[in-house]
């Protein structure tokens, strides 16, 4: 009689199920609990790890972005500039980057350094000069007093948006004058405007420089005519595709023009960003390694417990793959619960974190007020199939000892 003919299809799933029925209250049950908390804990802190990472990353960037773009488009130079060079509005370039499905906003700017003079002390600041096509939503979000100002095609503004940092430096307060002046050839000019709002993105390099304003200004302190400016912002849909965009649009513009993307412009920020990558990997090994060990013991433990039964089944002929099929089963209920469990633990705390804002930090080393939470789908898909993957490899290797159980000696000696 084969032994295919004499244990039934489902005998592995059912010897399984009562293996683990049987363990309650038995000395091995203790590791199953052990294991099933090991790796609930370990897949929460792989959640909760990857969930800031991303987040903080995500941050980061989106700041960056709205002070600048995905990528600038501005007047070939050799040398980096605060102050670009005039180009035309009307490009050709304009229209056919505005069709593109993977572009979501394109929009003009001017810049122009000059000295903020308040009482007995000064600040040097960039001028940034927006046109009508400006997109609000970044500065929006980040506004702590005041308003945006409005900028049309028909009358110039006077009112700018200062930070926070600034308001506190020379101690300015909204819808006080501001007086701001610039080198123009061998002349100073000074320029009066008015604080609309103030806002605050926590990146200092960039608060404690950037003032907005009306592109006009800039405009007529370099004697531009109303059809030039200092360039174009392209904001992109997916910040993934930056690189492959950024050689697009630079094929698209022409010799005269550069096109750079805010990688290019920012490196020590994106490189920065990228070492964190670095700490989280080495966390996600440590606690692999450390849930692998309690794994392996765990299964150890449940196979020489059932010694006796492994010989039993041997005799009656089920061969060796089978029986470690049996154990695979059972470490699949651990792998199960402990997952389910580690799946809960880790979205419940990243979404009070996300609500609620429970660990703050501080601001000014980590350019975030509180920790930030990213709670993307395809990367915890990711993180459940690949823990699901180790864990089953990990299994794998200690049911190899299955195949060393003599059925004589198992019941003989029990």
């Amino acid at each position: 009689m084969q032994s295919k003919d004499f244990f039934p299809l489902n005998t592995e799933f059912f010897l399984a199920s009562r293996i683990v029925s049987r363990s309650k209250g038995n000395f091995s049950w203790t590791f199953v609990v052990i294991a099933i908390t090991s790796i609930a804990l370990g897949l929460a802190i792989m959640f909760i790890a990857l969930a800031i990472l991303t987040g903080f990353k995500k941050e980061i960037r989106e700041k960056v972005v709205g002070f600048a773009g995905h990528i600038q488009i501005t007047r070939f130079s050799e040398s980096q500039t605060y102050d670009p060079q005039p180009i035309e509005r009307n490009q050709r370039f304009y229209y056919t980057l505005k069709k593109n499905n993977e572009i979501s906003y394109i929009q003009v700017f001017a810049a122009k350094t000059g000295i903020i003079k308040a009482k007995d002390q000064i600040q040097g600041v960039i001028l940034k000069g927006i046109g009508s096509d400006y997109n609000w939503d970044f500065f929006k979000n980040r506004m702590v007093e005041g308003h945006i100002f409005k900028v049309n095609d028909t009358t110039r503004s006077d009112e700018v948006i200062i930070s926070r940092r600034i308001s506190d430096l020379l101690n300015l307060k909204v819808n006080d004058d501001l007086r701001m002046y610039f080198i123009v050839g061998n002349n100073t000019l000074g320029r009066k405007f008015t604080i609309a709002g103030i806002y605050e993105t926590g990146l200092e390099e960039f608060d404690k420089l950037y003032v907005i304003g009306d592109i006009r200004h800039i405009q007529k302190l370099n004697n531009w005519n109303k059809g030039e400016v200092g360039g174009f912002e392209v904001f992109l849909k997916n910040f993934n595709d930056i690189d492959r965009m950024g050689v697009y649009v630079y094929h698209q513009i022409g010799f005269s023009l550069d096109a750079s993307t805010i990688k290019m412009m920012y490196p020590q920020i994106f490189d920065w960003l990228n070492l964190q990558d670095i700490n989280v990997l080495i966390i996600l090994i440590l606690i692999i390694l450390v849930s692998a060990t309690t794994i392996v013991s765990t299964l150890l433990i449940l196979i020489l417990e059932r010694t006796t039964m492994i010989g039993v089944l041997k005799a009656l002929g089920m061969r060796n793959a089978s029986i470690r099929k049996l154990f695979l089963y059972n470490a699949f209920y651990i792998v199960a619960w402990g997952m389910l469990w580690g799946n809960l633990i880790g979205f419940s705390l990243c979404l009070l974190q996300k609500k609620f804002g429970l660990v703050t930090l501080a601001q000014e080393s980590y350019y975030v007020s509180v920790i930030p939470i990213n709670l993307d789908p395809w990367n915890i898909l990711l993180l459940n199939v690949g823990t699901l993957v180790v864990c089953y490899l990990i299994f794998i290797i200690p049911s190899y000892v299955i195949s060393k159980v003599s059925p004589f000696k198992a019941i003989r000696f029990s």
